[in-house]
């Protein structure tokens, strides 16, 4: 609304010089909205009524908003989109259209047809369009809003590969991880994961292209499993794992926690940016560790002398 009403100020046109009311009365009816609650009583006729209430209260909202996006496709045509800028703001409201009609189809669906709406079909940014919820599962920061990242380190702390997950899950990518990475690191042999990773074809899949793989089972282990689990090799490997874990809040300690750019070619631009930044930094720090140890090889040389 705000947009349109920018536009057709500039543009000379008078269809939205009530622009600052209509969106104080949209306003006013989202607050009622806000402000409505559920009936908790125990009452049977009470929680109807009050339900009654909570849908008739969403009716005249997302009436109000059907009105006025009607209102503002009729007035996109009359704009003259003579200058670049003045393109950009027609197509932002268009975008601002599609993702208006599709939350009103939603809250419709939702409070008045008390359907359940599908995970997949949640929105949760409207400027960052590829941002997901992610179920972290740990106490003090249970959800997070954004993208998974998975990387793959090395012994030294080097990042060899990493993918931007989009709409996946750890045990799809587990395989395309190590055989991407061994394109360009072919002596890669072993690989130690997270239980989040594990899955049966996994397993399988998996030894086809390490000579060790050190994947965890989730759940209870059968007589297999732990002998493969507590064997020497599986041990050693996966005591170095926890590494990986400074290797992650390295990334996010050097500007991977929140993303400045935009766009999913944005995000993924930021993260390799990221990644290449610690694998510099880790060489810088290995680099000054040798020259450290070169100055003390150096100094006990003089003290024999």
């Amino acid at each position: 609304m705000t947009l349109t009403a920018s536009l057709c100020q500039k543009e000379g046109l008078t269809h939205w010089r009530q622009s600052e009311f209509n969106l104080r009365q949209v306003k006013k009816r989202y607050r009622k909205v806000q402000k409505i609650k559920h009936s908790t009583s125990k009452n049977e006729n009470k929680r109807e009524a009050q339900q009654e209430a909570v849908i008739e209260a969403h009716k005249l909202y997302l009436l109000r908003a059907e009105e006025l996006i009607l209102k503002a496709k009729l007035t996109l045509p009359k704009f003259n989109v003579s200058s670049e800028l003045a393109k950009l703001k027609k197509n932002q409201i268009k975008d601002f259209i599609v993702h208006a009609e599709r939350q009103i189809d939603q809250i419709n669906r939702r409070v008045i047809q008390g359907e359940k709406i599908p995970h997949e079909e949640k929105v949760f940014s409207l400027f960052e369009g590829h941002t997901e919820w992610i179920s972290k599962g740990k106490a003090g920061v249970p959800v997070e809003l954004g993208l998974r990242v998975c990387i793959l380190e090395d012994q030294n702390g080097f990042i060899l590969h990493h993918r931007v997950m989009e709409k996946e899950t750890d045990d799809k990518i587990a395989v395309n991880m190590v055989t991407d990475a061994q394109k360009n690191f072919p002596d890669l042999k072993s690989c130690s994961f997270d239980k989040g990773f594990h899955s049966r074809k996994n397993q399988i899949d998996l030894k086809a292209h390490l000579e060790l793989v050190v994947l965890p089972k989730k759940g209870r282990l059968n007589k297999e499993d732990k002998t493969r689990e507590h064997s020497d090799d599986f041990q050693v490997e996966r005591r170095q794992h926890s590494a990986v874990e400074s290797g992650i809040n390295a990334l996010e300690v050097h500007g991977l926690d929140k993303c400045p750019d935009h766009g999913i070619e944005g995000f993924k631009r930021y993260v390799a940016l990221a990644v290449l930044a610690r694998n510099i930094q880790k060489l810088g720090a290995e680099l000054r560790k040798q020259e450290k140890k070169e100055e003390e090889r150096r100094q006990r040389r003089k003290r024999a002398a």
